[in-house]
């Protein structure tokens, strides 16, 4: 099959990746007005950050369970996330062309996400205490927050890795995942907004005109994520990676193992 041939043939998922950051966008700008928009009866009842942190960690985990679970997160791998498709190019779990789709894919699928909301949310999305849901360095500075990216995609990936390399768990990928997500947000957040995803962070600042230290997130999660599934290859040869899907139990083909093609 040529390359051309290949693009032609996948856009569906090249589509579905799009779709999934989107998705993921819309629901991050909807929770993040209803709990931090000043004039939320949400806002209004719970004063707590933590709490609210809480609830949007529970949200934006249970949004990524869903949409690695969904139609579109089972055909084209559940990436919606650079990073994550990068790391699986590296192990040669995904053409380079397909890579670069899915890439492409997934900024654009970033900033959609964000301008659909803004249509709906209008002033309440701009508003200083929602900012377009950006990721930006907390107050420890931009140190601690390139390190903390680092270290919670490092973990991530890996976690990806090891669970989705195992035929008895591999279905649960999706899941640990989500929960994951969810642990971040709640702890990790207040020192770099917890990105992990140079789409996603770059999705809010190009709506919004926030580029605070945008190159944290550009660096710090790609080079984390390569670097895990490095240590992945090189040490764990008995969990080899069966595939770039995270929930490959399932009946739709797969582009990139050639499953159901």
């Amino acid at each position: 099959m040529t390359q051309t041939s290949t693009r032609q043939f996948h856009w569906p998922e090249y589509l579905m990746e799009a779709a999934e950051l989107a998705l993921f966008m819309i629901s991050a700008a909807a929770f993040g007005t209803l709990l931090e928009y000043p004039g939320s009866p949400v806002r209004q009842m719970i004063h707590d950050p933590f709490i609210r942190r809480g609830l949007m960690g529970i949200a934006m985990g249970a949004t990524a369970i869903g949409i690695i679970y969904s139609r579109l997160g089972k055909q084209s791998g559940g990436h919606f996330n650079p990073a994550v498709t990068l790391t699986f190019l590296s192990l040669g779990k995904v053409k380079r062309l397909d890579a670069a789709m899915y890439i492409a894919a997934q900024f654009v699928g970033g900033v959609g996400g964000i301008l659909v909301s803004s249509f709906f949310l209008k002033q309440m999305l701009e508003s200083p205490t929602v900012r377009y849901v950006a990721t930006v360095p907390g107050n420890l500075g931009i140190g601690v927050a390139f390190v903390s990216e680092f270290a919670i995609s490092f973990i991530l990936m890996s976690i990806i890795l090891i669970v989705s390399g195992r035929e008895k768990i591999a279905r649960y990928t999706g899941v640990v995942a989500g929960v994951f997500v969810a642990s971040y947000i709640l702890l990790e957040a207040p020192l770099s907004g917890m990105s992990m995803n140079p789409a996603r962070t770059f999705g809010s600042a190009l709506p919004a005109g926030i580029w605070d230290a945008l190159w944290i997130y550009f660096t710090a999660p790609p080079l984390a994520m390569l670097f895990a599934g490095f240590l992945h290859k090189t040490l764990a040869s008995k969990n080899p990676i069966a595939c770039a899907k995270l929930h490959h139990d399932n009946e739709y083909r797969c582009i990139h193992c050639g499953k159901g093609m």
